[in-house]
């Protein structure tokens, strides 16, 4: 964007703030509120920070400033907050790229890619429930009707909290999102939004655009949009589905041939990236799934609605919503992430073992199109079908033990959120809930 184009931009949108953005370690939204006149300071030297007051940039109290470094062609209004522009920044510290920061770390990732002049187009799926607060500070559904056992698509329970979602859906229309659909999710007060795809660095700003978005519109209107990976222990969780494909310069989508043997429209190329995300997909696990609560998703089994909707199994298969990639036809779509993730961290760790894959020529053994959560244990070990990690412990340790992610990601930034999940998985551990209260206090 030219300055002639920016001032005509600020001008046209009466923008008298420009709020530059940049994520910590867990991907939430970090913001400074600079004023309009100011733009080019952000985009030339940056917004100063202190380092240390954000989690995951492992900086200290007397170190230098992190600067937010503003990426011109991501300006944008903030509909819901008239008179404010976003710009998505990159991080950098003493005039170099932070490593420690999440979208400078995707950007180096996708180097490998442009090399060969690849681009990874992503459509990611966030889900979230709407809730209200109690009179003792508890969630409840927003809508006391949503009742139903099973409401996925209910006509009701989506009509119901219409208010919001036209609220949130124009305001992604007004920053071109191309929203196409709505829906009532599989759980009670639960929602999905989904917007047509983008490269990958587009969809991890355009998600966290969404949870900015979510977040206030449901705060105005006295809600909580929750992007908690699994509020309630008998109802589904709030997944984040990504849907992959590479392109060439030409747009050509490199993952898709029809003559596909399994009938899976999938090219040698994307069987070998499938090969590769399968082959870390439990080290993977942490940086997709990276709170204790996630935990609560990736388990097999019913729940209020008859199912998870959330994998355990890694493994792959056509159109199969029980494994941990779903092949729709001609793409992958990786079930794993939840909505709590940090989308450019996952973005990174996706390219890092699709391209091992790639790299090594890597085959994913054959599809399993099969209903995955009817298997017993026996099942399971006689296919062979290993299981994801069932804590947050258990995935950082898959993660320190493969090397790939400290090749291609980096070693800092591994080690920093390594270290930053494992202090929240050990407090974790030390909580005595309710639960145990209730069970062990006189059991013995």
């Amino acid at each position: 964007m030219q300055s002639d184009a920016v001032e005509n931009f600020l001008k046209d949108n009466n923008i008298k703030y420009v709020l530059a953005q940049f994520v910590d370690i867990h991907g939430v939204a970090k913001t400074k509120s600079v004023p309009a006149k100011n733009i080019y300071d952000v985009v030339e030297k940056g917004a100063g920070f202190a380092g240390f007051a954000v989690n995951g940039l492992a900086m200290e109290p007397h170190g230098p400033d992190f600067l937010a470094r503003g990426d011109i062609s991501t300006l944008s209004i903030v509909p819901w907050q008239p008179g404010y522009a976003r710009l998505v920044c990159d991080g950098y510290v003493n005039n170099a790229p932070h490593p420690y920061c999440s979208r400078v770390v995707l950007k180096e990732q996708l180097k490998s890619l442009e090399a060969k002049g690849w681009t990874l187009n992503t459509g990611l799926e966030p889900e979230f429930y709407l809730f209200k607060k109690g009179e003792r500070g508890e969630l409840l559904p927003v809508d006391k009707t949503d009742t139903l056992d099973k409401p996925c698509y209910d006509y009701k329970g989506l009509s119901r909290s219409r208010e919001f979602l036209e609220r949130l859906t124009e305001s992604l229309l007004a920053v071109d999102f191309d929203v196409y659909q709505i829906d009532h999710e599989d759980a009670n007060g639960q929602f999905e939004i989904n917007y047509t795809y983008g490269n990958a660095l587009e969809s991890a700003d355009r998600f966290t655009f969404v949870r900015m978005a979510a977040g206030e519109i449901a705060n105005d209107m006295d809600m909580i949009c929750s992007f908690m990976p699994k509020p309630a222990p008998d109802a589904t969780g709030n997944g984040m589905h990504f849907h992959l494909s590479i392109t060439d310069e030409s747009g050509k989508n490199l993952f898709n041939d029809d003559s596909d043997k399994h009938g899976m429209g999938l090219s040698k190329l994307a069987y070998q990236f499938t090969a590769g995300i399968l082959a870390h997909a439990k080290a993977i696990c942490a940086f997709a799934a990276p709170t204790v609560n996630s935990y609560k998703r990736l388990v097999v089994g019913g729940n209020s609605s008859g199912a998870t909707w959330a994998p355990a199994y890694v493994c792959y298969g056509d159109n199969n919503r029980s494994a941990l990639v779903r092949v729709p036809y001609g793409r992958l779509e990786f079930r794993l992430p939840d909505s709590g993730c940090n989308p450019y961290l996952v973005h990174a760790a996706l390219i890092a073992a699709g391209m091992d894959g790639i790299n090594r020529e890597l085959d994913p053994g054959e599809p399993m199109n099969i209903n995955l959560y009817d298997l017993s244990l026996e099942d399971i070990i006689a296919k062979n079908i290993e299981i994801l990690p069932q804590s947050l412990g258990d995935a950082l340790n898959e993660l320190e033990k493969d090397e790939i992610f400290v090749e291609a990601m980096g070693k800092d930034i591994v080690a920093e959120f390594v270290k930053v999940k494992r202090a929240e998985w050990n407090e974790y551990s030390r909580q005595v809930s309710s639960w145990e209260v209730e069970r062990y206090a006189e059991f013995f």
